[in-house]
């Protein structure tokens, strides 16, 4: 009695049946049944490994390579916000102080520019600064510079210049601030990474909450430190200052901006349809 195998693939179903001996001098349509047997046995498990794919990736809501040149070039703009708030952070040109170039009556005057760990005052040859400008400054002149971190958050102490006393309370706020939005910027971007590593839509809702969150906290770092600036102004009116806010807080300023737009971006990414299909069709409907 002949005994009858089946050819399976990894799914259970049944591909060909061989029988024995028909390998070696099988006829030319049992080598096509045995060939076509293979073939199906490939492409089953190919079709196994493609389904497989294809049912991971859909219940995580896989992205295309449109999708995903879109989630780059929205991760580029965040990553522009990141770098212009570090860099507003690390600097100290948040605001320059310059009192009347003539106060002291000397041939140098004395000017300060601080931010949120450090401050400096500087030292100018008078005849170096631009005879229509009434105060002393800008600080970019060439001169003798001296700057000291503040002590706001290791002794308490509040810091002096020009008689007039700091607010730590304000500054610390507003350092804290700064720091919990770089904070948020690094948890979206590793949930950006996630994203784009693992091929997930999902991960952009967090990483759009992050970013748009340490937008508006480093606005409001900035807000803050303007409150501080004011607070330490009106300490004292012994010494007359003139101030304005420096660079770095225009930094400041379109990193915020840019945070918050880079947030919605990921955002309007993923939702699952366009707004102008949704609201569209209502309009249509309705006339």
């Amino acid at each position: 009695m002949w005994s009858t195998f089946f050819v399976t693939d990894e799914e259970g179903h049944t591909v060909a049946p061989v029988a024995p001996g028909a390998v070696v001098g099988a006829s030319p349509g049992a080598a096509a049944q045995g060939a076509g047997g293979l073939a199906s046995l490939m492409s089953g498990r190919s079709t196994f490994g493609g389904n497989k794919r294809r049912r991971t990736t859909t219940a995580g809501h896989t992205m295309s390579e449109a999708q995903e040149g879109k989630i780059k070039l929205a991760f580029f703009v965040a990553i522009v916000g990141v770098v212009l708030t570090v860099l507003g952070v690390g600097t100290e040109f948040w605001v320059e102080l310059a009192p009347p170039k003539s106060f002291y009556n000397n041939q140098t005057c004395l000017t300060a520019h601080y931010g949120l760990w450090k401050g400096c005052t500087k030292t100018l040859w008078v005849a170096d600064i631009d005879p229509e400008r009434a105060s002393c400054g800008p600080a970019e002149l060439p001169g003798e510079s001296n700057c000291t971190y503040f002590k706001f958050f290791t002794t308490g102490e509040n810091a002096v210049m020009f008689q007039k006393t700091t607010q730590k309370n304000l500054n610390v706020a507003a350092a804290m601030l700064a720091m919990f939005s770089l904070f948020l910027m690094v948890m979206g971007a590793i949930c950006i990474t996630m994203s784009l590593s693992k091929e997930i839509l999902f991960f952009l809702k967090p990483a759009s909450v992050c970013f748009i969150l340490s937008g508006v906290l480093v606005l409001l770092s900035l807000l803050v430190f303007h409150q501080s600036v004011l607070a330490f102004l009106a300490s004292d009116h012994t010494v007359p200052l003139h101030h304005e806010l420096s660079w770095s807080v225009s930094c400041i300023g379109c990193a915020g901006a840019v945070l918050i737009v880079g947030g919605i971006l990921f955002l309007l990414l993923v939702l699952p349809y366009s707004l102008w299909q949704r609201c569209l069709p209502q309009k249509d409907s309705s006339s």
